[in-house]
């Protein structure tokens, strides 16, 4: 496993050598009020069925905020955190809430249903928010100002997965499933548009959310005998599907997307079900033996901070939370001058290359791929150049 990129930005942020610029703080939507603090919101899934995704975003975020704190600034920054639980219904009253409160930014929402609900009440109050982890294409669709996301989305994500797919195993017969939750279903869309266009036989079933047997649609993937079947969705269902795959008898290649790239997967269907399962993502995450440079900086920061190594998303929480702070660097304390910022920055981060298109997307959309081997995740590279053997 490899690394090859240079991350000065994120040493600077790591060593502390932050100094804030601006006088004032921000208030709720473009107006500004007296404050000895500037409030920026943390929204997603902290304690859910999938907060495995969200932990490591909100404590990157929180890292690049405590450093710069510590630095005792005129301003320092409080971050509010929002836990929405996952689900849409929790997140539109909880950015309702943030507002009120007089956050001037807003790290997430997180996952793609929740921001799809809660990023027009954002929006309404002209609140720039960056998502770590909202992969769903129809979000940057919307005409909406004031949202950006630090990853490519689905439709960079499924081609990505498809290609690599066929490239490695050339199968002929291939069998999509997923839920019913709103990422879920647009991940699958996408992969199977993209192997349908290469001319495969695609298979497709859909289940509930909150379904546990899934007998029916394991009955329909044994009738198509596919070579490959692809999961759309999160860590939570797809750890119960595989095993229940595995149960059946059924060998075919498992993959999945950036939803499922959490132990969880491995958990759920236990270890030796999971072995060999494949796991794209708009993100490398790294290990200890491909940390370089600075991205080795944070690692060992992360891992020093929380016990716990960083996993999916925390390097794009982390670089959510620096496009705040070099904002508020620049003298921009009101909601409106940070998001008119957003619009011109340019900056190497930890996963990346950090520069908003007009539409809030992120340009980089490289796709990386894992696989589950001895119980965890593999980086096997950029899906472009990734091997299985």
């Amino acid at each position: 496993m490899m690394w090859k990129r240079a991350f000065p930005a994120a040493t600077a942020l790591l060593a502390g050598a932050l100094v804030l610029s601006a006088c004032g703080a921000g208030g709720a939507g473009s107006g500004a009020r007296a404050s000895d603090t500037i409030k920026i919101g943390f929204l997603g899934d902290l304690t859910g069925e999938s907060s495995g995704l969200v932990t490591g975003p909100r404590n990157g975020a929180k890292m690049v905020i405590e450093a710069y704190n510590a630095k005792n600034p005129p301003k320092k920054i409080e971050l509010l955190e929002y836990d929405s639980q996952g689900t849409p219904d929790q997140a539109v009253p909880l950015a309702t809430k943030a507002v009120q409160d007089g956050i001037v930014a807003m790290i997430g929402p997180a996952f793609s249903g929740e921001s799809k609900a809660a990023d027009p009440v954002l929006e309404q109050a002209k609140i720039p928010n960056i998502s770590p982890v909202a992969t769903n294409p129809g979000l940057a669709e919307n005409g909406w100002k004031y949202f950006h996301r630090v990853i490519a989305s689905d439709a960079e994500q499924g081609p990505a997965i498809a290609q690599f797919l066929v490239s490695s195993t050339q199968p002929r017969r291939a069998y999509v499933v997923n839920d019913d939750q709103e990422y879920s279903v647009g991940l699958a869309d996408a992969v199977e548009k993209d192997l349908t266009a290469k001319g495969l036989t695609v298979g497709r079933d859909q289940f509930a959310q909150s379904a546990s047997d899934y007998s029916s649609t394991i009955a329909k993937i044994k009738a198509a005998n596919p070579e490959v079947i692809f999961f759309g969705g999160y860590y939570s269902q797809g750890g119960r599907l595989l095993k229940q795959i595995r149960d059946a008898g059924v060998k075919a290649l498992f993959a999945a997307g950036d939803g499922s790239l959490d132990v969880g997967l491995i958990n759920g269907a236990g270890q030796s079900a999971a072995e060999g399962a494949i796991v794209g993502c708009p993100c490398a995450v790294p290990s200890r033996a491909s940390a370089r440079g600075d991205l080795k900086t944070f690692f060992d920061a992360y891992s020093a901070k929380y016990s716990a190594d960083p996993g999916v998303y925390a390097t794009e929480g982390y670089d959510a939370a620096t496009a705040f702070v070099k904002a508020i660097e620049a003298g921009n304390t009101t909601s409106e001058s940070i998001n008119n910022y957003l619009a011109t920055i340019s900056y190497q981060g930890v996963a990346k290359a950090i520069k908003f298109r007009p539409n809030g997307n992120v340009e980089s959309t490289a796709i990386f791929i894992h696989r589950v081997h001895g119980g965890k995740f593999d980086l096997l590279g950029n899906s472009k150049d990734a091997k299985l053997g």
